[in-house]
Order: C-alpha cells, then sequence, then structure tokens
C-alpha cells in the first residue's frame, strides 16, 4: 500500500490520527496543545511527530504539499451543552484551521465537529467557511455521519466537511453505511464487565441491548469524569449503567447494583483499538475519550478520501483508465 501524507490539528487522544492511520495516511504532524494527550499519541506511537503547541501559535508552511489536512476543531462553540456562541466564542478554532490549510496547502481537508453545526443558526458561519475553502482551490462538502453506521457501538452524530481539489472531487463518495449492525453496549463491554470477576457480568449485559448515547467528554471549563447531563444520565441508567462517575476499575466480583465505566470501556464504546491506551488522571482520561472522533468513522472518510486521489491518479496517468481501484 502506497501511503499518503498527513498533518492532523487538534488531534486530542489520537481519534482521528488512528482511523486516518488505518486508511494508509503517514502522520508527518499531530498539532495538539493537551500535555496529557500528548503523552497518549507518544505513548502509543513513539514514532508520531507530536507538536505540542497550541494551533494559535502553529505555523505550517514546513509541511507544504502535505496530501491531506484533518482535525476536529474545539466544539464548544456550536455544542447543544454549550452557549453556542459560534464565531463569537474565543474558542472557535475554524478561522486558525483555515490559515493552516492555507499555509500547509494540502490536497485534502477532512475537518469534523458536533451535528450542531450544521443547524440553520450557523448557516452563514458554513457558508464563510465554504467560501474560504473555495478561494483556496478546494470543493467544499459537509455531511452529517452517524458512528453507529460504521460499526461504532455509539449513537454519535457528526458533521464532517471534506475539501478536495476539483479533478479529486469529481471521483469522491461519501462512505456507505456498513451492512451490519453494531454490537450492542452488553454485548461490546461483556468481557471488560466481568474481568475481575463480577457475578452479575452476563444478566447486565444481557439487559443492555442497545447502543450507547453519545458520550460527553466536557471541555477544560466544564464537565467532569461522568457521561454527562442528567437527561445523559437517564439514557444510560436505561442500559443500566451509572452514569455519574467513571470507575477506576471494573466491577469486583461481589458488585451490587449498576456498574460504571472504566476510561477503557468508553474507550471501547468510541471504537478505539483495544490495546490504545489513554494518560493522565481519570479525568483527562475520560475527556480524550469522550471529545474524539471514532477511528472507525474517521477511516472510513479517510479511505474515501484516498480513493478519490488514488482514481485521479490513475486516470491521469491513463486518460482511457476505467474499473474500479483495488482495496490497497
Amino acid at each position: 500500500m502506497k501511503w499518503l501524507t498527513s498533518l492532523e490539528i487538534c488531534a486530542g487522544g489520537g481519534g482521528t490520527a488512528v482511523g486516518t492511520e488505518q486508511a494508509g495516511f503517514h502522520h508527518v504532524g499531530l498539532v495538539e496543545v493537551d500535555s496529557d494527550a500528548c503523552r497518549t499519541l507518544r505513548m502509543n506511537h513513539p514514532d508520531w511527530n507530536v507538536i505540542e503547541t497550541d494551533v494559535r501559535n502553529f505555523e505550517a508552511s514546513a509541511f507544504e504539499g502535505v496530501d491531506l489536512l484533518s482535525g476536529g476543531v474545539p466544539c464548544p462553540p456550536f455544542s447543544m451543552a454549550g452557549l453556542r456562541l459560534g464565531r463569537d466564542d474565543d474558542r472557535d478554532l475554524f478561522p486558525h484551521a483555515l490559515r493552516i490549510i492555507g499555509e500547509s496547502r494540502p490536497r485534502a481537508v477532512l475537518l469534523e465537529n458536533v451535528r450542531g453545526l450544521l443547524e440553520a443558526k450557523f448557516a452563514d458561519y458554513r457558508a464563510w467557511i465554504d467560501e474560504r475553502l473555495s478561494a483556496m482551490g478546494y470543493v467544499p462538502e459537509w455531511r452529517l455521519l452517524n458512528a453507529r453506521d460504521f460499526g461504532v457501538p455509539q449513537l454519535r452524530p457528526r458533521a464532517v466537511c471534506v475539501g478536495l481539489r476539483p479533478e479529486d472531487f469529481e471521483h469522491f463518495s461519501w462512505p456507505s453505511p456498513l451492512a451490519d449492525s453494531p454490537l450492542t453496549v452488553g454485548e461490546a463491554l461483556l468481557d471488560e464487565m466481568g474481568s475481575r470477576g463480577w457475578s452479575g457480568a452476563v444478566e447486565w449485559a444481557s439487559r443492555a441491548k442497545r447502543i450507547a448515547p453519545t458520550l460527553v467528554g466536557g471541555s477544560k471549563r466544564h464537565g467532569g469524569p461522568d457521561l454527562g447531563p442528567t437527561r445523559a444520565r437517564a439514557q444510560w441508567a436505561e442500559l443500566g449503567v451509572n452514569g455519574k462517575t467513571i470507575a477506576e476499575t471494573p466491577p469486583d466480583p461481589d458488585h451490587q447494583g449498576m456498574p460504571r465505566l472504566t476510561v477503557k470501556m468508553a474507550a471501547r464504546l468510541q471504537g478505539f483499538p483495544p490495546e490504545w491506551t489513554f494518560t493522565g488522571g481519570k479525568t483527562a482520561a475520560y475527556r480524550q475519550v469522550g471529545n474524539a472522533f471514532p477511528p472507525p468513522v474517521a477511516q472510513a472518510v479517510a479511505f474515501a478520501i484516498r480513493r478519490a486521489i488514488e482514481a485521479t491518479e490513475a486516470t491521469s496517468h491513463d486518460p482511457h483508465a476505467v474499473g474500479v481501484l483495488s482495496a490497497s
């Protein structure tokens, strides 16, 4: 497989990075300001070039010509859980993402955020982003993608923007949902819930027959190691999960009542590989998980981008070339 190159901003705990790497992108740089998240990235991938800095201070011209610029800028400016101030929120980093795109001139762009960004309230803001991308030579397109459609045992709808050069956009198709339904929470977490010998694990799993509601990671200003506000906790309670806090370990053999999720369990519900480990205290580690773009969704979109680029290259080498490219 030919590797394409990727520069990622707001890399967090690695959700997008894991998925884009699985799609065949080699990371030449991952920009992240949070020290715990940077340690997570370095611990899991010592070979990755992790750049610990604020994107506001990051200058990307050294990466000019990279194949993909990806990232999930902070979502509080557009989240239903926040004040929804959009461009008036000092955490809005879209202007810096666009500046970095202009400096690095990637072949393709992949940006993700909360579904609220697709609402009518932010139509003018999306149009501004589109205008900036178009002026730089990209064809932008937005789509609402649900993680459950890509094998993630969680609802988690996300707004995704892909920007491609016109010749690549002609070959681009959004990834199709998988035919198989995702695992239920019980199926996904049974082995972990029973890993310390909890006698009630099987019975619990038999009742947790749905996918998870959207994990809420919180921000540094708000939110701790819990599964969200009252409404979210009620949804978790219906699955037999105590959402008030995150547990340090799975239930012990004699545990009574509803179990809590561990960071490792939450990561599984996000679609992280089982070997992926998060650093930092419980709050910091859970925040990395809860704010992540699920790797399977990132992989699906990145692979669709890769296929478009490969199709353009194939036809440019042979103007008469037709047919389906190999999956590699």
